[in-house]
């Protein structure tokens, strides 16, 4: 008989191969201070991205500059949060709070494929269809970047403090 197939997971918060029973763990969404922390970031991201929203309106048939600079700027801060938090240490503790509230919460509600949607349709609605197909594709390549970005920039600091051997 061959022996049992075993593969460690040190990404994970356990080893589902040898952890105990999964009955007894409770997932992330079933945890109350989890969901606290990331309704508490949420307030935060929904009442900075309207506040930019207002601050920035998009008439009929123009480029939506808040919602596209909101979504980039999003996926930047969220590649540099989880890549920083990522090489800092293990997903729990203050690690798994600051991930949650800031990356689930915060850029979770800042960030907005809901709106980036609806505008793609106005655009459409109002004849301007090579700026939605525009909008839609430069929001989803310049989202890669700036994600990609924050990844680099955030690897590039951590190892440069010397956090992550």
């Amino acid at each position: 008989m061959r022996p049992r197939y075993r593969d460690s997971h040190p990404e994970l918060p356990f080893d589902p191969d040898t952890d105990a029973d999964p009955a007894t763990r409770v997932p992330l969404h079933r945890r109350p201070t989890i969901l606290l922390w990331v309704f508490a970031g949420g307030l935060l991201g929904t009442g900075l991205r309207a506040w930019i929203e207002e601050l920035w309106p998009t008439g009929a048939g123009q480029w939506p500059w808040a919602t596209f600079l909101i979504n980039v700027a999003g996926a930047f801060v969220l590649g540099a949060l989880l890549e920083g938090l990522g090489a800092a240490g293990n997903d729990e503790g203050w690690w798994l709070r600051a991930r949650v509230f800031a990356g689930t919460g915060i850029c979770g509600a800042f960030t907005t494929y809901s709106t980036f949607a609806l505008e793609v349709s106005l655009l459409g609605r109002d004849d301007a269809f090579g700026l939605a197909i525009g909008y839609a594709v430069g929001s989803v390549v310049a989202g890669v970047l700036a994600a990609w970005l924050g990844i680099a920039l955030s690897g590039r600091f951590v190892r440069s403090s010397g956090t992550v051997s």
